[in-house]
């Protein structure tokens, strides 16, 4: 039985107003790629099966390491988060799982919040672990680092952490497991680089060893912060090295804002898959450094040439391939649930975009050497408006055909405002 928080009523009022046009731009696409001989259905059923999960702390405005600046009906606890991912699956059907984030998504009852997640509609993805910050009554703390600290008795504490999202997640149906650490350093010879490297793995060892067989265990590399001289996993080189030192439960996650300014992520993306060890894909936009800004906002051709390896990827499957796709953003200056829902369309835009590149042309000129023709052939898929091909698949599986216009028109925001406490000011997304 489900409790959804937006009503069936209102979203199908809306739809019905926008009914005959989308048939007509639909029925325009279908003719104009049947030209191309592309099924419109076909892809439509791909774009229908798609889906991307939401993190809980996405849920929450975010902040820089100097504000927040909270907005009303902002959400409080993991009850609170799971209703606002709620409403974006709702209106996108595109959302269905939630990432939880420990020890801030933490309740007495995992069972019964599996339960409630059930009830909205939600399952849950990935469990996140949390070493980059100490908590109120830690033991030890991780200003020297977590899984790569000079100190055993912190080392213990970050692996026994991890030790317990595992079994958490065991409760919520989860099975992957993402480890992100901060460890690093701000000074040239603050730490032996090396060292810190082996303590990680021996660490990281520790952790492989507990996942259940059905696992997986996702390594997130991030260039830096809050390090800025080092950072233990720093690059996919890093962390498809400790992977493969790891064992084959343990894969890469990428995330799109842990690079250096113009690196070629889609290139990575096929180097990890061509040795088994592509995970995880994270979802953002950045325009300096790990930005976290929405999905497709500043370089949406980048997220459509991501797709296109992903695509490439999936039909040619090594290993299992079986990626974790997930949005990680931080709203700083706008309606968090709008800008996830926001994502998660450019998203499935480029994923759309990307099934309709014609793969024969593209391999073709590639073994032809014909720079032009394969580059066109990517270019004619981007150019053309997808936009239809998501509305019908949101509206068939109950959606809304515009899901911001319907979210706005439910006032569901200024409903919760007066519904929920006020978040407090403070920096981060916590």
């Amino acid at each position: 039985m489900t409790n959804l928080p937006i009503s069936d009523d209102l979203i199908a009022e809306a739809n019905a107003r926008e009914a005959a046009a989308l048939e007509d731009e639909y029925g325009a696409l279908g003719r104009k790629l049947e030209r191309a001989g592309i099924d419109i259905d076909t892809i439509k059923g791909k774009v229908a099966r798609f889906s991307v999960a939401v993190p809980s702390w996405g849920a929450g405005r975010g902040g820089t390491r100097f504000a927040k600046f909270p907005i009303a009906g902002e959400p409080t606890n993991i009850h609170e988060k799971l209703e606002d991912c709620s409403v974006i699956n709702q209106l996108s059907q595109m959302t269905p799982r939630v990432s939880p984030h420990f020890p801030w998504d933490k309740v007495s009852d995992f069972g019964a919040l599996r339960e409630e997640a059930a009830s909205l509609g939600l399952g849950f993805d990935a469990v996140n672990s949390n070493t980059f910050q100490d908590q109120k009554n830690q033991a030890h703390s991780y200003s020297t680092g977590s899984l790569s600290s000079t100190e055993a008795p912190t080392r213990e504490q970050a692996v026994e952490h991890n030790i317990e999202c595992i079994e958490i997640g065991k409760q919520l149906g989860s099975r992957d497991l993402t480890v992100w650490v901060g460890d690093g350093t701000n000074f040239p010879g603050q730490q032996d680089l090396a060292r810190s490297f082996d303590r990680y793995l021996d660490a990281a060892s520790q952790i492989y060893a507990a996942l259940p067989d059905d696992w997986r265990m996702l390594l997130e590399h991030k260039m830096f912060e809050p390090a800025f001289y080092s950072t233990v996993i720093q690059d996919w080189g890093s962390s498809i090295l400790a992977a493969q030192e790891l064992g084959p439960k343990a894969k890469c996650l990428v995330d799109l804002g842990h690079h250096a300014p113009n690196v070629n992520i889609e290139q990575i993306v096929a180097r990890l898959h061509r040795f088994g060890k592509l995970g995880g894909f994270h979802f953002n936009d950045s325009k300096y450094g790990d930005d976290d800004l929405d999905s497709g906002s500043i370089n949406p051709h980048q997220l459509f040439l991501v797709f296109n390896e992903l695509i490439e990827a999936e039909l040619n499957p090594r290993d299992g391939f079986n990626p974790s796709y997930m949005i990680d953003q931080s709203h700083n200056v706008t309606d968090p649930i709008e800008s996830m829902m926001s994502s998660a369309e450019a998203i499935g835009q480029c994923y759309a975009k990307a099934l309709l590149v014609d793969r024969e042309a593209l391999h073709l000129a590639q073994e032809a050497n014909d720079t032009m023709m394969a580059f066109q052939a990517l270019r004619r898929a981007y150019t053309i408006d997808v936009a239809p091909i998501l509305a019908k698949a949101r509206v068939e599986a109950g959606g809304a055909m515009d899901v911001l216009g319907v979210y706005r028109e439910s006032r569901y925001r200024d409903r919760k405002a007066q519904e929920r406490e006020a978040v407090g000011l403070g920096a981060g997304i916590v």
